[in-house]
């Protein structure tokens, strides 16, 4: 189904695909400076990127900041997108590194956690979701990086070695350490 600007909502996914030509013309257009169809980029893939971020940081305080630096980057350097990769994929390159220089500059300190704290009908979905979270957070940040990416960005490891500039079995290693890992810490 078409809209006026001739954009499909994805099935189940709730974001728009764009066509080749779209995504063409967008991409000239936002290189231009036009902010409008830069947001219609952007808004392709918000959900991932807030995903990305929120799991790479562990809280949505720290995921809101990585969002904000990595929309104002991505914008700021629009012009440095040569279209070697998909504009997804640059885009989550850019997430991943303002999420992953948010928890290197995080002042330590006890984590909160985000969720109702006493809510009992949700309370072991949030204890799950909290562990979970935890063991993420004690993996070491390349790891947890092509972790992340693989579940929650839905990204190829030919993707991930990109944007991670590593060979794709050094992806793969990574990723199934990284599982080990997260068993590990869940269960002990």
């Amino acid at each position: 189904m078409l809209d006026t600007i001739g954009v499909r909502t994805a099935l189940g996914r709730g974001w728009p695909l764009l066509d080749d030509m779209e995504r063409s013309l967008l991409l000239t257009r936002a290189r231009d400076g036009d902010p409008a169809a830069f947001a219609e980029l952007v808004s392709s893939s918000r959900g991932v990127v807030w995903a990305v971020c929120l799991r790479i940081t562990g809280n949505t305080h720290d995921a809101e900041d990585a969002l904000q630096d990595t929309l104002a980057s991505a914008w700021k350097n629009m012009h440095r997108f040569r279209g070697n990769s998909s504009f997804s994929t640059w885009l989550f390159r850019i997430a991943t590194n303002a999420a992953l220089a948010v928890v290197r500059r995080r002042v330590p300190c006890e984590e909160e956690r985000d969720g109702p704290a006493d809510s009992r009908d949700i309370g072991d979905r949030v204890a799950d979701a909290n562990r979970v979270q935890d063991a993420l957070m004690r993996l070491p940040e390349s790891f947890r990086a092509a972790l992340v990416l693989r579940t929650y960005g839905d990204f190829t490891y030919e993707d991930i070695a990109i944007h991670q500039r590593i060979p794709v079995q050094t992806v793969k290693s990574r990723i199934s350490r990284a599982r080990r890992m997260t068993e590990n810490l869940l269960t002990t």
